[in-house]
């Protein structure tokens, strides 16, 4: 078998431009700080999603699919994408989401219900079993007439490992092309695992050399590198990949899962604030807020010292902030809106 990329569509923005944080590099008088700037990769499509998606739905269409069915909490970033997606190729979203209802939707949510997306809310204990439920629908869709495709949530998997396969790729011409020295580590959050994965697997492909730190936002570290090595073995697999398996090259930076995955602390909200009102970017209380977090007091332990690169890839997430307004107003953060 021969490695080959597959066809994909093209619906994201891209490439999307590196950008230097040249103010908050000298606040914080230590490596000079560069960010992808993946929260520009559309409107309504913002944030990694859409890479992965750009290859998975492909596929559905593919295989004449007319309905995607997707996973995740009420604030799902990916689950906002798939339903902007879907609209925009004529297909049906159907979400399996993690959540109350609400009488005032907010952020993710709101657009879904603008998109008129087809939503299923199940409760906390029914998330464990988010691929069965799935598995359920469709077959519920099947007796409708209606040919399903189910996206995992995230599309972390082999097939939206690609998203960030390429991006890798792209990392490296803008390099080239940009005049940056070579970056000294490229770190980012890690939330499912399918763009570590896919960024490791193209680094090694298009001979990027540069380390992968991933900081999670949720679970631990012996759970990522076992989730990112199934990623990588089913790529692997699948797409007979011609390059040793970056395997040895997961790192993942643990310990700034804080309160719990989107429950926020008060130096994680100073963090948002001082981006954007250093930069004008906003930063998002779920992944990358934690992230930046992470990174910030890895700078202060001298992990990452003066006179190093370091390029931060911003998964977007702005729409998350919104439905956390009163927590930047001092309020109580309960998270129920996100968790999932």
């Amino acid at each position: 078998m021969t490695f080959t990329i597959p066809p994909r569509l093209h619906l994201a923005c891209l490439p999307t431009p590196i950008q230097k944080l040249e103010r908050l590099s000298q606040y914080l008088d230590g490596p000079t700080i560069y960010m992808k700037r993946d929260d520009l990769t559309g409107l309504g499509l913002s944030g990694n999603k859409i890479r992965k998606l750009e290859f998975v739905i492909q596929e559905a269409l593919q295989q004449k699919c007319d309905t995607l069915i997707t996973t995740g909490g009420l604030g799902s970033n990916h689950a906002r994408a798939t339903a902007v997606a879907a609209r925009q190729l004529g297909l049906h979203p159907y979400l399996v989401l993690r959540g109350k209802p609400d009488p005032a939707p907010d952020g993710n949510f709101l657009l879904d219900a603008l998109l008129n997306a087809e939503i299923k809310l199940i409760s906390r204990e029914e998330y464990r079993h988010r691929d069965e439920i799935m598995q359920e629908v469709a077959e519920q869709l099947k007796d409708q007439g209606k040919k399903s495709y189910i996206i995992p949530e995230g599309a972390s998997n082999e097939i939206g490992a690609w998203g960030y396969f390429e991006a890798a790729g792209e990392i490296k011409e803008q390099i080239g092309k940009g005049g940056y020295r070579k970056f000294d580590a490229i770190l980012l959050p890690v939330g499912s695992g399918g763009t570590q994965a896919g960024l490791l697997l193209g680094a090694e492909y298009y001979g990027l050399d540069i380390p992968v730190y991933g900081i999670n936002v949720c679970d631990d570290e012996a759970y990522f590198v076992a989730r990112i090595n199934q990623i990588i073995d089913a790529f692997a697999e699948r797409y007979a990949y011609p390059k040793e398996l970056p395997k040895d090259k997961i790192q993942i930076i643990d310990g700034y899962v804080g309160e719990g995955y989107a429950l926020s602390r008060e130096e994680e909200l100073e963090v948002i604030k001082l981006v954007a009102g250093l930069e004008g970017i906003f930063l998002d209380p779920v992944y990358t807020g934690k992230t930046m977090h992470g990174l910030i007091e890895q700078i202060k332990k001298g992990q990452f010292t003066k006179g190093m690169n370091l390029l931060f890839i911003h998964t977007g997430g702005i729409f998350g902030l919104f439905p956390k307004r009163q927590i930047f107003m001092g309020g109580p953060d309960s998270g129920e809106f996100y968790q999932g």
